[in-house]
């Protein structure tokens, strides 16, 4: 892939914009060059365009069966040394505005009163007790959620756990009209920047001396998720593979159901395993990509990295994952955010590896839909842990929509008198102005609409098996 060279115009923007960013004090010298990287990688156009016939399906060398991994060691001083090498990374910069939260997301209530951040503790506490271990907790903020973060940590100090937090990087809008930084147009505030995704996990280890931290007290291997997703737990059996067979690199992916037809997959391009995203995809094999047949699996999210890798390819600059460019508008203003996905860096690394894991090691909670499941008896909850209730024989989870009225987390508590019982439902549908009295029971394919004006309750106790409910009258 060649860099392109810049036509004489865009460097002369590049310039100007470099004369610009110089003079914003917020922001550090690592991160004003890492911007004007990206942004000269932008501007090159070095996009890099797939060419669908080179595209093979990988093998299950390069993405391998969980089921085929060899068992972790079953002796506790073995296991111990293999633990002693690791460091879990949650992605910890996103806010829970989209379900009507102010702070970082990973203070939602989930179950029992438990946030994410208080279960990763309470999983991470159980590692280290069990084992004798130290396994440390690294939680990545963005200027978003650094300061709310540093307040919530303050109630783990009296655990057998090391909490370290780290800021991502912090880059300025680019105004779209004269490709200026947005913070020297007078926007001071927060609004003027962005945080560039999770690809910039890895400089911005490096840049906060976490890295060189973690290196020096012997660690090897970081396993970096998303906060909210909770099946992201630590795996021995995943360790102890990349342990044994040097990956450098590990990217677990699930098969795909028609819920995830836009997520990343794997594929194997011109001799390397890398992660084919569905804005790369040409637009008349967006519907192959999409199918189930052709690419099985997606990615994740839950990445397991060489922490001495990471530091070598971030010191040669050579971490060159695919811009995404996100346009936004900030108060009339149209702006691009260029973000990266730390996904695609799995090109990078020698010796990358995929590993087909159980769905269950993928539970994301990204919508109020999703805490109906985690918060029923769809659900057990034991030593931190979310477990799948053994008595739904269904693999798959129900599907639930719910409408409006239930998508801010304070409403939809507050329409649950409790969460109904869901083991039996296939799928769930509710728009309007509903309430659930408490110990309902839904099963199979339910659908309920309150009138518009209309004020629908359910009754404690109610059983809706394959029922469609439009009013009082229905039930």
């Amino acid at each position: 892939m060649a860099a392109a060279t810049l036509s004489a115009a865009d460097v002369e923007k590049l310039n100007n914009l470099k004369s610009a960013v110089a003079g914003l004090n917020q922001t550090s010298e690592n991160e004003k060059t890492g911007f004007i990287n990206l942004v000269a990688r932008y501007l090159s156009g070095e996009a890099q365009h797939v060419e669908w016939s080179k595209i093979q399906t990988p093998t299950d060398e390069v993405v391998v069966p969980y089921e085929s991994l060899a068992p972790s060691p079953d002796d506790s001083v073995e296991t111990k040394k293999l633990l002693d090498k690791l460091v879990v990374l949650k992605l910890n910069g996103g806010l829970g505005t989209t379900m009507g939260c102010t702070g970082p997301k990973s203070v939602i209530e989930v179950r029992n009163g438990m946030t994410f951040l208080d279960l990763i503790v309470i999983q991470i506490e159980n590692l280290n007790s069990k084992y004798g271990c130290n396994v440390p907790l690294l939680l990545m903020n963005s200027f978003n959620t650094h300061d709310d973060t540093l307040k919530i940590v303050e109630k783990y100090s009296s655990s057998n756990i090391e909490i370290h937090t780290f800021n991502q990087s912090q880059y300025p809008r680019l105004v779209l009209d004269d490709f200026s930084p947005l913070p020297s147009k007078g926007q001071t505030g927060k609004d003027g920047w962005y945080p560039p995704g999770h690809g910039d996990v890895f400089p911005s280890l490096k840049n906060s001396g976490k890295l060189d931290a973690l290196l020096s007290q012997g660690k090897e291997y970081v396993f970096v998720a998303n906060s909210d997703n909770l099946g992201a737990v630590v795996d021995l059996k995943i360790l102890n593979h990349l342990v044994r067979n040097q990956n450098e690199y590990c990217m677990e992916v699930t098969p795909k159901t028609l819920a995830d037809v836009k997520g990343g997959t794997l594929i194997s391009y011109e001799g390397r395993v890398q992660l084919l995203e569905i804005a790369q995809v040409p637009d008349e094999h967006v519907n192959e990509f999409k199918s189930i047949e052709k690419f099985k699996i997606f990615n994740t999210n839950n990445l397991w990295v060489n922490l001495k890798a990471i530091k070598k390819l971030v010191e040669a600059d050579a971490l060159k994952m695919e811009i995404i460019p996100n346009p936004k508008e900030v108060d009339g203003v149209k702006v691009l955010q260029l973000e990266t996905a730390a996904g695609a860096a799995i090109r990078f690394f020698d010796n990358a590896i995929g590993i087909n894991v159980p769905r269950s090691r993928f539970l994301p909670v990204k919508a109020t839909s999703d805490l109906l499941l985690v918060q029923s008896d769809l659900y057990i909850f034991e030593n931190g842990f979310v477990i799948r209730n053994k008595a739904r024989t269904n693999p798959a989870n129900p599907s639930i929509e719910l409408g409006p009225e239930f998508k801010k987390v304070g409403n939809f508590l507050s329409r649950f008198k409790s969460i109904p019982s869901i083991i039996e439902l296939d799928s769930l549908k509710v728009t309007g102005d509903v309430w659930f009295g408490t110990g309902v029971t839904l099963k199979g394919k339910v659908i309920i609409v309150a009138k518009p004006g209309v004020k629908l309750e359910i009754p404690d106790g109610a059983v809706l098996e394959n029922k469609e409910i439009n009013g009082p009258e229905d039930l």
